[in-house]
């Protein structure tokens, strides 16, 4: 909090996105009424934002129609919808206009008072309407009941990984960028076996002539390039970072093989930084959680 106070009142900054984690829920009464409450004298706090990928949405209603028991995760996603001043629609582009219709109509039946906006983040179009509701402010005033058991099942469920990588060429030659890190993400994937097991997994490779980054989620296998380096590198640094519906050794061990795969295919050595980072989240226990009326 300090060092939001201090990029708002220097003027550094006029606004502030907090992004939570995705398995992050209650918000409006652990960090949204608190900041209201305790800080509303220093910023305006914006309305929640919930951000929803279609494709994952449809996965979620998918299950429901077959008949399937609710899982923690099905659980943890609609109390994040549920919550929400606003829910915005992104990777519109890659969904048809019937069917983005459709789920938007389904979203505005389902949750009658939140406003429901559609985006991309890729092309850009929609982001104004996004940028826009960060004018008002939050406005959320009725109690989530949330059953901080199933949450933190939910959560468990999910081990997150972050690791970095110092990259060097194994010949004069250099290696390649692009192809070190589709090589990496590749076997992460494949590695991971059931796509649904995937909440992202993201690598990013920085060298000289600029950044390589690459992700996949659980809605599909097709790898995502948001920018790619072919320019062969003598050096450079990987980040990996990913959730995984895995233990955490199990996906230790899914990095170390899809780490010397890529070293393989890209003609490179990699060292890491650091001990493996793989863990799961503990118990969610925050440290303020005020009822709305409190406020």
């Amino acid at each position: 909090m300090d060092v939001v106070s201090e990029l708002l009142t220097s003027g550094t900054a006029d606004t502030v996105i907090a992004e939570a984690v995705g398995s992050c829920t209650d918000l409006q009464a652990t960090v949204v009424r608190p900041l209201r409450k305790y800080h509303g004298d220093q910023f305006s706090v914006a309305p929640l934002v919930t951000i929803v990928d279609p494709h994952r949405l449809r996965g979620f209603a998918r299950a429901a129609e077959r008949g399937e028991p609710e899982s923690d995760l099905s659980y943890l996603f609609g109390k994040q919808l549920t919550e929400a001043d606003v829910i915005a629609i992104n990777k519109a582009d890659t969904i048809g206009a019937e069917d983005l219709a459709a789920l938007t109509s389904a979203l505005q039946a389902q949750h009658p008072g939140t406003r429901i906006i559609r985006y991309s983040a890729l092309t850009g179009d929609g982001l104004a309407d996004l940028v826009q509701t960060w004018e008002g402010e939050a406005s959320w005033s009725e109690d989530l009941d949330v059953d901080y058991d199933r949450y933190a099942a939910a959560e468990a469920q999910l081990a997150w990984l972050n690791q970095t990588f110092d990259l060097h060429a194994a010949s004069d030659a250099g290696f390649s960028p692009a192809t070190w890190a589709r090589a990496a993400l590749g076997k992460l994937v494949e590695l991971a076996g059931d796509p649904a097991s995937i909440g992202h997994v993201k690598i990013v490779v920085d060298t000289t002539d600029g950044m390589t980054k690459m992700s996949a989620t659980g809605t599909g296998t097709e790898l995502s390039v948001d920018s790619s380096i072919d320019t062969p590198a003598q050096h450079g640094t990987a980040h990996v970072n990913a959730r995984v519906a895995c233990q955490p050794d199990v996906m230790d061990r899914a990095l170390a093989d899809a780490v010397a795969h890529a070293d393989s295919e890209a003609s490179a050595t990699s060292v890491a930084t650091a001990g493996a980072a793989c863990f799961k989240p503990g118990y969610p226990r925050p440290i303020h959680r005020l009822a709305a009326a409190e406020m």
